[in-house]
């Protein structure tokens, strides 16, 4: 490991000095007493200069450095600011704000799928068994959602108990099967509730092309998930209809 000192920064100034300091020993018995004295003091002024100088840079050094710090850690209380703003707290998905920027925003660049799920029967789980135990259930759905979803998928939290799936550049078709592969996870998923009941929900999904809007896409999907709901729970129902641009 490298020990090695940092430079002097007033290497050269040192180097003055001390010749400077050797200069007036020597000069003992060539020089007049005055001149003598007066070089005397000006080599105390400089000295007494260059620790003063050395120490304010030193306290600089500190100052910045605490500086640095500082920035970094209000860079790191920025970027959580803007985690919880944008983020659901009890999963960390993103919340109903963050999800509707991001669907706008994808309908600017191009065409997009939207699966909208909802746990079936969860006033019945908060009801019997506990808030605590509810939020767990949501915490696990989630992950079953997570392990399931492409890569380019974004989920969101938009409800109590419902979910936004956002699939930019997928067709209805694929993301009907997305939709499919979720509620297999969600079912198959040991949820260990206390009486050993299993968990499902129900999907509505709509595919909307480029220049639509959050509202329209989700509206429809919305209604595709009810349509799941009548028709029995735990299945996945596609929108008639496509959201028409704004």
């Amino acid at each position: 490991m490298d020990t090695a000192a940092p430079p002097d920064l007033f290497d050269a100034e040192s180097r003055a000095l001390q010749a400077a300091r050797a200069a007036y020993d020597a000069s003992a018995t060539t020089q007049s007493e005055p001149c003598r004295q007066a070089l005397g003091e000006l080599l105390t002024a400089y000295e007494r200069l260059l620790r003063e100088t050395r120490r304010l840079v030193r306290r600089s050094d500190r100052a910045e450095f605490d500086m640095n710090q500082l920035n970094l850690r209000l860079q790191d209380l920025a970027a959580e600011l803007e985690y919880r703003a944008t983020h659901d707290p009890l999963t960390g998905v993103l919340n109903r704000a963050a999800i509707i920027e991001l669907v706008n925003s994808h309908f600017s660049d191009g065409d997009i799928a939207l699966i909208v799920l909802d746990i079936d029967h969860f006033k019945r789980i908060n009801d019997s068994f506990g808030h605590p135990t509810g939020d767990r259930v949501i915490q696990a759905v989630v992950s079953c959602l997570k392990q399931e979803v492409p890569t380019t998928a974004q989920i969101g939290r938009v409800g109590g108990e419902e979910f936004t799936v956002v699939l930019p550049g997928q067709g209805g078709d694929a993301s009907g099967q997305v939709a499919q592969a979720l509620r297999r996870a969600i079912e198959a998923y040991a949820f260990d509730l206390p009486d050993g009941s299993g968990v499902t929900a129900s999907f509505g999904v709509c595919w909307s092309p480029r220049g639509s809007n959050f509202d329209s896409a989700y509206g429809l999907a919305d209604e595709a998930l009810y349509v799941a709901k009548r028709g029995g729970r735990n299945q996945v129902a596609l929108a008639s209809g496509h959201a028409q641009p704004a």
